[in-house]
């Protein structure tokens, strides 16, 4: 039984769900893991136990941001649908959370987490005959674009809270670009993609007869 003023053992969860709340809190560049031990009560060396690096953190802490889309039901959906409803789940997963859309990028790159869109995606279109080669660069298109475009709102937002998008009213009118109209554009960004694996698994398929 511990004594009082002894510090509570902390659990990997425990980690990761902290690191998760400063991410949303203070932003990425404040994650630091001696910001994270001082809110769990711990020394630095203590995170070590749990994790061998930051980058092994971030994972984990990208892996949380992400796993409400394993939770997304696809069975019944056509492969056109499935691009759109999973760009669009992955993109609520990013907003969801200050600078994820950074941070999960980060660990897609080095390969610490796999695709959050492509065992899904690879399923349905698999009951549907689609190549899976055609399925993989769907997938990938489809992440690497929504993790984009969601860092970029990311920016805008946070640009915005600092003030800074203000400064935009100095500029020359020809030089001024306007902020996107994000749920319209993004979803007709979707449709793009979804339309063109269409294409791609017509041609792949041949001419009929």
């Amino acid at each position: 039984m511990a004594t009082s003023g002894t510090p509570r053992r902390r659990s990997r969860e425990d980690v990761a769900e902290m690191a998760l709340h400063l991410l949303d809190e203070y932003g990425l560049p404040d994650l630091t893991m001696r910001n994270l031990a001082t809110a769990l009560g711990v020394q630095p060396s203590a995170l070590y136990w749990h994790f061998p690096n930051k980058q092994a953190l971030l994972a984990a802490v990208s892996t949380r941001i992400l796993a409400p889309l394993a939770e997304l039901p696809v069975e019944d959906l056509s492969v056109h649908e499935a691009v759109r409803v999973l760009g669009a789940r992955l993109r609520d997963c990013l907003l969801t959370y200050r600078d994820a859309s950074e941070l999960v990028s980060s660990s897609l790159s080095l390969g610490l987490v796999g695709s959050p869109v492509r065992p899904q995606l690879l399923e349905v279109a698999r009951r549907r005959g689609v190549p899976d080669a055609l399925s993989e660069v769907a997938a990938e298109v489809l992440v690497h674009f929504t993790v984009g475009y969601v860092f970029h709102e990311q920016q805008r937002r946070t640009a915005d809270s600092l003030g800074l998008l203000e400064a935009a009213d100095a500029l020359d009118p020809d030089e001024a670009t306007a902020a996107p109209a994000d749920e319209d554009s993004f979803a007709k960004a979707l449709t793009m993609i979804a339309d063109g694996l269409d294409v791609s698994v017509t041609r792949a398929a041949g001419p009929l007869g």
